[in-house]
């Protein structure tokens, strides 16, 4: 019988509204890190709540299914509060969890649940928020 190799399990999460290159650099920095890549995407409320009532641009079920069709990425899930995440988190007991560099020297939420923190440099001129101001703009 062969043994089955252990996969290393990284963690990310986000809103993924509007994807551009930096999203999928981000997932490709990731999967560098990891066998096994899940993705954590905040549901349209939370979006809503920390964005405003124009957010998000495409709605939950699409980001998923945008998301689990990615190269790189092997589980997708959707939660609606911090205390969802929280207990997702417990479970999993992500190997590697990825976040932007604007957290080093903060404290990340999540964070005591995985067993190294690694931080995603952001790709200059890649945003959500801009890619909709320069739509608006044109």
């Amino acid at each position: 019988m062969v043994a089955l190799k252990m996969k290393k399990v990284g963690f990310v999460n986000g809103c993924f509204d509007i994807m551009h290159v930096g999203h999928l650099k981000l997932i490709e920095f990731c999967k560098t890190h990891c066998d096994y890549l899940i993705v954590g995407i905040d549901s349209d409320r939370m979006i809503q709540r920390a964005k405003g009532k124009d957010r998000p641009i495409n709605n939950q079920a699409d980001r998923k299914y945008f998301l689990e069709n990615i190269k790189g990425v092997d589980k997708v899930f959707i939660f609606n509060s911090h205390t969802v995440l929280k207990e997702k988190l417990k479970k999993i007991k992500p190997d590697v969890m990825v976040v932007g560099e604007e957290y080093e020297n903060r404290r990340v939420f999540g964070a005591e649940h995985a067993k190294e923190l690694k931080f995603f440099k952001k790709i200059d001129g890649y945003s959500t928020t801009k890619t909709i101001e320069d739509i608006s703009n044109r």
